[in-house]
């Protein structure tokens, strides 16, 4: 976590932009040691803990569980969810950082990697030197909805009622820097709003005290926020996504309802330890896109509103980084800091 002390422009949103965008520019991210395929000969030779930094109940924890069972079979060893919540997943995050570089501890990471680099001052680890990528395993919009009770059914509707209740209206998230946190502030920041956030310790938390009514509104994942929806506990009004949704075709986006340009969501990606040997990576790769790919999966994750992607770890590392420097605007201009790590 040198970096983190040492780098200059602090600001009391975390970290300086231009370094930010400096730091992403010039780590290169992919620390691959061990490059002889002999290396993964005997890879794995004992049961796989897959981390997900998040409670039970999750859009992480689901699709942490959907790709253990088949990346058992695939692998020839079981593959273990460990679930560590805590701290906006650097309780998670730090375990597998300070695991053996074996591949047999890996972590189903989210948004909130690239968030945190910009939300923490310090952290007890090193985004962009503790960890390896391995693959972008799936990608989903956020849905956009309201308890029953609250008197909107459009974007519009909700900006209008928000603007007349200023800092009345709250949604959950499962803390503070998470992708549904941030996709509100990003909601307003862009409509000019006062949406309140009520940070949990998991998103089934923050959604029971939703559906509950103790709260107005969510940007929820689709795997924990369809359900409800289909249920009709809670009235999906957009989705936060580029496109519309497959699984919701009926629901617009937020930017085609109105705020033009907007665009939010949440991603579940496989990291290793740092020093992970390469040819372990690129075998772990290899078994993640061959389970996302297939039928089965692929339509299991679908019916939840979750997009498989599985690619490379040359793919994900560019990606995370791209997410890196996106979130930084949005955590300087919205003011967010989390303060320190511990």
């Amino acid at each position: 976590m040198g970096y983190f002390k040492t780098l200059p422009g602090r600001t009391k949103a975390g970290i300086d932009l231009f370094a930010v965008t400096w730091r992403v520019m010039a780590s290169s991210m992919l620390i691959l040691v061990g490059v002889t395929p002999a290396a993964a000969q005997n890879f794995p030779e004992r049961p796989i803990r897959l981390v997900s930094p998040f409670a039970p109940g999750g859009g992480n924890d689901l699709v942490s569980r959907t790709l253990a069972q088949d990346l058992s079979k695939n692998l020839g060893q079981s593959v273990v969810v460990d679930n560590r919540p805590g701290a906006t997943t650097i309780i998670g995050m730090e375990l597998v950082a300070k695991a053996p570089a074996d591949g047999h501890t890996l972590v189903m990471s989210s948004s909130t990697l690239a968030i945190n680099v910009t939300l923490y001052p310090r952290l007890p680890y090193d985004v962009l030197r503790d960890f390896v990528p391995v693959s972008l395993v799936a990608t989903t919009p956020l849905i956009l909805a309201v308890h029953p009770s609250q008197p909107v059914t459009t974007v519009a509707e909700l900006i209008t009622l928000a603007k007349a209740r200023p800092g009345e209206m709250f949604f959950p998230s499962a803390g503070t820097g998470d992708a549904p946190h941030l996709a509100a502030e990003l909601f307003n920041m862009t409509a000019g709003v006062k949406l309140m956030h009520v940070p949990y310790k998991g998103a089934a938390i923050g959604i029971n005290d939703l559906v509950a009514g103790r709260l107005a509104l969510m940007f929820g994942t689709s795997p924990t926020t369809l359900p409800h929806v289909r249920s009709g506990r809670l009235r999906a009004i957009a989705v936060t996504g580029r496109t519309r949704s497959a699984v919701m075709p009926e629901l617009p986006t937020v930017a085609e309802s109105g705020l033009n340009g907007y665009e939010a969501g949440s991603w579940y990606g496989m990291l290793a330890p740092a020093r992970t040997p390469k040819a372990v990576v690129a075998r772990l790769a290899a078994a993640v896109s061959a389970v996302v790919t297939s039928n089965e999966v692929r339509e299991k994750l679908k019916a939840q509103g979750v997009d498989v992607i599985g690619n490379t770890p040359e793919q994900f590392n560019a990606y995370i980084g791209q997410e890196i420097i996106k979130w930084a605007k949005v955590i300087q201009a919205a003011g967010i800091n989390a303060g320190v790590a511990h």
